[in-house]
């Protein structure tokens, strides 16, 4: 049996049309990068946390904002310094004199979009006070567990790593992100549509909503049921073995990592109206998955790309 093969078909899928209008609205303002907007919105149905990675001033944040306008989801952005603390973030406590009590003040994590915003210029303990909400949708505090909204994205920026004022990302915060994008520079004809755009109303129009909440939670739980045969979960087993036993790798992929991978996988199937896997849906998604997680600690912007290594060393 290849890579290729699949089962029968079990049902169509109820929300392709609301989710082509998603990539359509979403084309209409990050200009030339439908891939990358093809895996954000996958990231979501995946139930992950995306992570964008480029230079200032590429679309990091228009992305993101427009991401929430489309699911109709409240946002908040959230601008990471070297003095910034994690009760900026999470919240904090704060006595009531009139009730004689603490009264907690939610902070911008509880909002169902985050935009952490140049996450790598605040530090350490700041950037791991995102660990908890990112893995169990729940903040602790003094003592008390407080549920996240649902769904729940985390979309946090990062500068590139040779920049003054960063800290790179430990492997356990990157880990925590399903995917990572880089946007890149558009191509020219978009980039002369953005610079004929300016200043005008047309240039910062928002997008429409597309889907409501209830509509992206139904698609993000039908995209949990895209079936993956036996075949494809040997295929993303190689794939994993390959970077332990190489030695060519800073950092091999975890069982979690391989986790991601059928879930990011899925959910793109199903934005591509598929409901089973095949080979090219692990190798669509597979550099957004495995490369961060791949070179973890180390520079993002090397040339060896170690995502493409392993999808031509392994058949």
């Amino acid at each position: 049996m290849s890579l290729n093969d699949t089962t029968p078909n079990h049902s169509p899928m109820s929300h392709q049309a609301k989710l082509n209008e998603v990539l359509a609205q979403l084309n209409q303002v990050v200009l030339g990068k439908s891939s990358q907007l093809k895996l954000a919105v996958t990231c979501l149905l995946a139930n992950g946390h995306l992570l964008i990675e480029d230079l200032p001033g590429m679309g990091k944040t228009t992305l993101s904002h427009a991401l929430a306008d489309v699911f109709g989801l409240d946002y908040q952005r959230s601008q990471f310094t070297s003095d910034m603390l994690p009760a900026d973030v999470l919240g904090v406590s704060i006595f009531d004199q009139s009730k004689q009590t603490f009264r907690f003040h939610k902070g911008p994590i509880f909002s169902q979009v985050l935009l952490a915003d140049e996450i790598n210029r605040a530090n350490p303990k700041t950037q791991s006070a995102l660990l908890e909400a990112m893995e169990e949708q729940q903040v602790s505090i003094d003592g008390n567990t407080y549920e996240l909204p649902t769904p729940h994205f985390v979309i946090a920026t990062q500068n590139p790593v040779h920049q003054s004022g960063t800290y790179p990302l430990p492997e356990s915060q990157l880990d925590r992100f399903l995917m990572r994008l880089q946007l890149g520079y558009p191509p020219a004809e978009a980039e002369f549509t953005l610079l004929a755009d300016t200043g005008s109303k047309q240039a910062y129009r928002r997008v429409q909503q597309a889907m409501t909440t209830e509509q992206l939670q139904l698609a993000q739980h039908e995209a949990r049921q895209v079936h993956k045969s036996d075949v494809i979960i040997k295929y993303v087993m190689r794939l994993l073995n390959y970077t332990r036993i190489e030695g060519k790798f800073p950092n091999p992929l975890s069982p979690r990592a391989g986790i991601a991978l059928i879930k990011a996988a899925q959910a793109y199937a199903y934005l591509s109206n598929k409901d089973y896997i095949d080979a090219d849906d692990i190798r669509a998604v597979f550099p957004a998955v495995a490369e961060h997680r791949l070179r973890a600690g180390h520079n993002a912007n090397l040339s060896t790309s170690y995502s493409k290594l392993v999808l031509e060393s392994v058949n």
